[in-house]
C-alpha cells in the first residue's frame, strides 16, 4: 500500500477524485479556495471589529481551515515518511531550458538556485521570492480569489469572472516564464 501512495497518481485517478470533491461541495453549497482561509483566520482573530470585510460568520468556513490543516499535515507526512531519495524526473527539455537560464537541476521539485535561504539574499532571489509573493497576494485579492478557487470552484460553478481570471492566470504564467523570468535571471 505504501508503494502505491509513494508514486505519482495518474490523471484518471486524481481528476475524478477532484471532481467528486467538487460535486460534493456544490451539493452542500460550499466553495473551495485556499486564499479565503486568510480572511477566515483574520475574522477569528477579531479583525471584523475594525474592518467590515472580515465581519462574517467564520464558523461556516471552519471546514476549509481543516482542509488547509490537512494539507500541511499531508505535506509533512509526504516529505518525511513517503518521499524517496530518487531525484524528481524532470524532462530533458526543461533541464536544458533552466540550464540556459543559469539554473542547475538539483533533482528536487523546485530549483535550490532560486528557492533557498541563501538565494533570498541575492537580487534575483529577492525579486523572485519577495516580489513574487507580493504579486501573488495582490493578485489574489484583486481577482477575488486564488488559482484553486477560480479554476476549481469558479469554473465548476460556470462563473464568467472565474473563466476570465483563469485565462489571466495562464497569460501571466506564460509572460513570466518566457519574458520576465529570463530578464530577472540575467541580472
Amino acid at each position: 500500500m505504501i508503494d502505491l501512495i509513494k508514486q505519482p497518481w495518474p490523471w484518471y485517478v486524481s481528476g475524478p477524485l477532484i471532481a467528486l470533491v467538487m460535486g460534493t461541495l456544490l451539493y452542500f453549497g460550499k466553495t473551495f479556495g485556499v486564499s479565503s482561509n486568510l480572511r477566515t483566520m483574520c475574522s477569528i482573530m477579531g479583525a471584523g471589529k475594525k474592518v467590515e470585510f472580515f465581519n462574517f460568520n467564520w464558523k461556516e468556513n471552519i471546514w476549509n481551515l481543516l482542509f488547509i490543516f490537512g494539507s500541511v499535515i499531508g505535506g509533512f507526512i509526504g516529505h518525511f515518511f513517503l518521499s524517496t531519495s530518487e531525484p524528481v524526473a524532470i524532462s530533458t527539455e526543461t533541464v536544458q531550458d533552466l540550464a540556459g537560464l543559469g539554473i542547475a537541476n538539483s533533482g528536487t521539485y523546485v530549483p535550490t538556485d532560486l528557492f533557498s535561504w541563501s538565494s533570498l539574499f541575492t537580487l534575483k532571489g529577492a525579486i523572485m521570492l519577495i516580489g513574487g509573493g507580493f504579486l501573488i497576494g495582490f493578485g489574489t485579492r484583486y481577482a477575488g480569489g486564488c488559482t484553486s478557487g477560480h479554476a476549481i470552484t469558479g469554473l465548476s460553478n460556470l462563473q464568467l469572472p472565474s473563466l476570465i481570471a483563469v485565462v489571466g492566470f495562464f497569460i501571466g504564467g506564460l509572460l513570466m516564464t518566457h519574458i520576465l523570468m529570463p530578464i530577472i535571471l540575467s541580472l
